[in-house]
């Protein structure tokens, strides 16, 4: 039964990323706080968030330090014009950036979300190429079961069906390489030991239409929402090397992984290269506020700067550009880092969930593999371990284990077939413990109780 409060969100709100007709049956939970890695709901029922709120939360629910410091914020300056005027945290956060971030990106440009920072990367590469007479460079390469964001560009540059695949009359005309998939290798190689041979399906790509092509587009080590597939850094490392053959960008999407998440501040410092765009999001406030950034070179920052004249100026605004507020907490979050040690904290966190989960998960015969990079592991739920088969998508396994776990207090949204762990990385080691234990407790029931093994 409904309460009044789910009653009136079905009438309305319409969710994303959902088939509301399944919130009939299964109607949201109304949350009322949070507190660390714990979500309550008005009825007193406490989640805890093993998938960071949509992969962005780091520091808890309701941190005393950065609710504090937006309160103080907010008593002075919420917003202002970005055009001709700016203001300290944006200054900070800038200033910083550029000094964590990998060599040779030297300046910030500001946006409020992960597909808008997308967005901003892909128009700045073409019109990069464009104001250099490179007038044949209009396409982009991406990959098979990437995801970069759901506006048209950055579906335009995505390769996860689920999401494109009703809107390719209205996409961008993309170069689509074969992407790696360690799990399904079509060479037979082990992660362990792979010198990413799969790159040749990027390099014969790129051999064919380099002279077309103005940028290539990653997710560095994780393709996420493609199911959290995870790939050794020498993949990224041979990449860079065939963009600057090819006289090509390379454009990092971080959006998810930046900030800590596979064990390193950023995933490109695993493969020691230098993106000419890195775009960052999700993690940057701490799971607050929306913000994003693009982080690019001096060289492509020149190619715009010029006489007001020559229109060579990027012209892409947004109402919220560098917002006030968002940028304050992204300047305590950089500080954290500094100030707790947080990349020992992950690091420290990484080994506990490893352990836990490669004990509980990985004899259970539905599970394929888990697989883990820093604080992200996941579990692919197979028919068959010897062939890999996986389950049909029309009998959402993953979806129907959602609810069950949901039930017990755990929420862990599915990708498809695949389950993944993406908690805040101040859980504790009893909190994990939980979160693991519970997982495998619904595995266990829900494939016993449907004869599936």
């Amino acid at each position: 039964m409904m309460t009044q409060l789910q009653e009136k969100d079905l009438r309305y709100i319409w969710h994303p990323c959902a088939q509301m007709k399944d919130y009939e049956q299964f109607p949201p939970k109304v949350i009322v706080r949070g507190e660390g890695v714990w979500l309550y709901d008005e009825q007193g029922q406490r989640y805890l968030d093993a998938v960071s709120s949509w992969w962005v939360n780091l520091f808890g629910h309701a941190n005393q330090r950065l609710s504090q410091v937006l309160a103080q914020q907010a008593q002075t300056l919420e917003h202002t014009i970005f055009a001709n005027f700016t203001h300290l945290p944006a200054i900070e956060v800038a200033e910083r950036l550029v000094r964590l971030t990998p060599q040779g990106l030297n300046k910030v440009f500001f946006a409020d979300n992960g597909s808008a920072a997308i967005e901003v990367a892909l128009k700045m590469s073409f019109q990069y190429h464009a104001q250099k007479n490179k007038t044949r460079k209009k396409r982009f390469l991406a990959l098979t079961n990437a995801y970069h964001g759901e506006t048209i560009g950055a579906l335009s540059v995505g390769g996860v069906d689920l999401y494109n695949e009703v809107y390719t009359p209205l996409l961008l005309d993309t170069v689509r390489s074969q992407g790696p998939d360690c799990y399904r290798c079509p060479f037979q190689q082990q992660p362990s030991h792979c010198q990413a041979q799969c790159i040749e399906f990027v390099e014969r790509d790129l051999q064919q239409h380099h002279e077309e092509i103005t940028a290539v587009i990653i997710e560095p080590l994780i393709q996420a929402a493609a199911g959290m597939k995870m790939y050794p850094p020498i993949y990224l490392k041979k990449l860079r090397a065939l963009c600057t053959t090819y006289d090509v960008h390379l454009i990092a999407d971080e959006i998810a992984v930046g900030f800590g998440r596979t064990g390193s501040l950023f995933a490109c410092e695993q493969a020691d290269i230098s993106p000419d765009f890195l775009c960052l999001s999700k993690g940057i406030t701490g799971g607050y506020l929306p913000l994003s950034v693009v982080v690019t070179t001096n060289d492509v920052y020149e190619a715009f700067y010029d006489d007001y004249q020559t229109m060579k100026a990027f012209l892409h605004s947004h109402s919220y550009t560098g917002n006030t507020l968002a940028c304050r907490i992204a300047q305590e979050v950089l500080t954290m880092f500094e100030d707790e040690n947080v990349m020992d904290m992950v690091q420290e966190k990484g080994a506990m969930l490893r352990r836990q989960a490669e004990t509980a998960f990985c004899d259970l015969p539905y599970v394929g593999e888990y697989r883990q990079i820093g604080l992200v592991g996941a579990i692919e739920l197979v028919v068959d371990k010897t062939t890999k088969q996986p389950f049909p998508s029309e009998e959402r396994i993953g979806y129907h284990i959602y609810k069950e776990a949901l039930e017990k207090g755990l929420l862990i949204r599915p990708l498809g077939n695949i389950l993944y762990f993406m908690p805040p990385y101040t859980i504790t080691e009893e909190e994990m413990t939980f979160m693991v234990t519970t997982t495998k407790d619904t595995l266990v029931n829900f494939f016993a109780e449907r004869e599936l093994v």
